[in-house]
């Protein structure tokens, strides 16, 4: 029914592990095929393709679906349909940033100020970027005239001999920093996205099985860093573990069998939990279990 398109390159494992947690493993001959498979009755054909590619195929009809940054989508300016976000990246669960970044020794400190730094022809600004649209639309935006050249990668190594400043993501900063460089404007937040081609989410079949995917896949994403907590109280104790339960909604109690005391569980954020048990076991909670959570669909 559905062809999809994954990310090549940066985001590709990243995918391929959020799609094999969220039961629908890709399945290929090798890490350079760029055919695959999923063994799922809604899935038809899967391609691993770059990124950058991915909006124009999916808005071209090529792949009814497409994972890619929203930074692709707009640099393309492709007419696609946009399913949700999925807050993952390529080593965390932020979105990347497009920054304009110069030298850490530069005046620069605004894009204002690069108005009167450029050392292009006529006083241009020499910009290295893989985003050139965004980034002409940007500086002429702020008044700017600017050369923007496209840059195939190593954009940071570009400065200062080759470019003024440089456009480029970032999750952390650290590539940036260690390459001399320090951001002074961010252009643009992008989160990874789940697009469709306007006419295949149009399809009520179509887009029926897309939104049953997202529902996996963000699933998935929320059960991360989140397990299940487990545990049993004596009724005169039951109020101060209920107090001490940091969970999404109200904790689920019921009365154990004879009247013993109540059963209480609760899902919690993993990063707690070293703090949290013996809290709970402070408070009167036993028979403590800590269960990991697969997916948690709202």
């Amino acid at each position: 029914m559905l062809r999809i398109v994954l990310p090549k390159g940066s985001l590709e494992k990243a995918t391929l592990e959020l799609f094999a947690a969220a039961d629908l493993s890709v399945s290929r001959s090798s890490e350079v095929d760029y055919r695959a498979s999923i063994d799922d009755p809604r899935v038809d054909d899967v391609r691993i393709l770059r990124p950058q590619e991915i909006p124009l195929y999916v808005a071209g009809g090529m792949f009814d679906v497409g994972i890619t940054g929203r930074d692709w989508v707009e640099e393309r300016g492709s007419d696609v349909v946009s399913l949700g976000v999925l807050r993952y990246s390529k080593a965390t669960a932020n979105p990347v940033r497009v920054v304009l970044a110069v030298p850490v020794g530069s005046p620069v400190t605004s894009v204002s100020d690069l108005a009167s730094s450029g050392t292009g022809l006529d006083g241009a600004v020499r910009v290295a970027t893989e985003y050139p649209e965004l980034t002409r639309r940007y500086l002429d935006e702020h008044g700017v005239p600017a050369e923007v050249s496209l840059s195939y990668g190593a954009t940071e190594a570009k400065v200062p001999e080759i470019a003024d400043c440089v456009v480029e993501i970032t999750e952390t900063g650290r590539a940036l920093r260690a390459a001399g460089l320090k951001i002074v404007e961010t252009l643009f937040v992008s989160h990874t996205e789940l697009i469709a081609n306007p006419a295949a989410a149009g399809d009520p079949v179509k887009r029926h099985a897309m939104e049953q995917l997202l529902t996996l896949l963000e699933g998935t994403l929320e059960a991360r860093g989140k397990v299940l907590v487990k545990l049993n109280v004596v009724a005169e104790r039951l109020q101060g573990v209920i107090d001490r339960l940091p969970a999404m909604r109200s904790p689920t109690v019921s009365e154990l069998y004879g009247g013993g005391g109540f059963a209480v569980e609760a899902v919690v954020p993993k990063a707690e939990i070293n703090v949290l048990i013996p809290a709970l076991r402070d408070r009167g909670a036993t028979d403590i279990i800590e269960l990991p959570l697969s997916k948690i669909v709202h």
